[in-house]
């Protein structure tokens, strides 16, 4: 190994704030907060947008997340949705502090998360954080969590979304008869 690759690796391990094992499990939660949206915003569109059928609302609301989190969509059919309708999708991502105001910590954290990974991973995602300041979304003066913090609280908000089993305290041990 040369000097300068030696050197590039000291200086890459020094750097992480992450261990690059907690990078995945971050991922994992910032999916699960984009889930929780996406259910939230088809829920809420099925009564604004009655006359439509579901499989469209589903497509509006897809076309939100993935353009709020910066992602691409896995349908095909969310991505040509997106494109037909730019001013409908730009509308509701306006509308979404209104709309999903209870989610605007998990969003912002999750904004925040996802923008430590994407640059631990040489990606750059602050477009995303950008984009959620100018629509009211991201929440500056809330403190960063710590990765423990942020993913037990999208933890509770996947059981409270019925995403996943609550968590049960495990019972006190039993002691033994004397």
């Amino acid at each position: 190994m040369s000097e300068f690759q030696q050197y590039t690796e000291d200086q890459q391990e020094r750097e992480a704030p992450f261990d690059s094992k907690l990078i995945p499990v971050m991922r994992e939660a910032v999916l699960t907060v984009q889930m929780v949206l996406y259910r939230t915003l088809k829920e809420n569109m099925a009564t604004r947008f009655a006359d439509w059928p579901p499989e469209k609302q589903g497509r509006l609301a897809g076309a939100v997340v993935n353009n709020l989190f910066g992602t691409e969509a896995l349908d095909p059919g969310v991505t040509e949705f997106a494109r037909a309708h730019r001013e409908l999708v730009e509308d509701e991502l306006r509308g979404l502090s209104e709309h999903c105001e209870d989610l605007i910590p998990f969003l912002t954290d999750a904004l925040r998360m996802q923008t430590i990974c994407d640059n631990q991973e040489g990606i750059h995602s602050l477009g995303c954080l950008l984009m959620a300041r100018e629509l009211g979304i991201l929440r500056e003066d809330r403190a960063l969590p710590l990765p423990s913090t942020f993913m037990l609280s999208v933890r509770n908000l996947a059981a409270a979304h019925g995403i996943i089993e609550k968590m049960e305290a495990a019972p006190p041990p039993e002691e033994p008869p004397e």
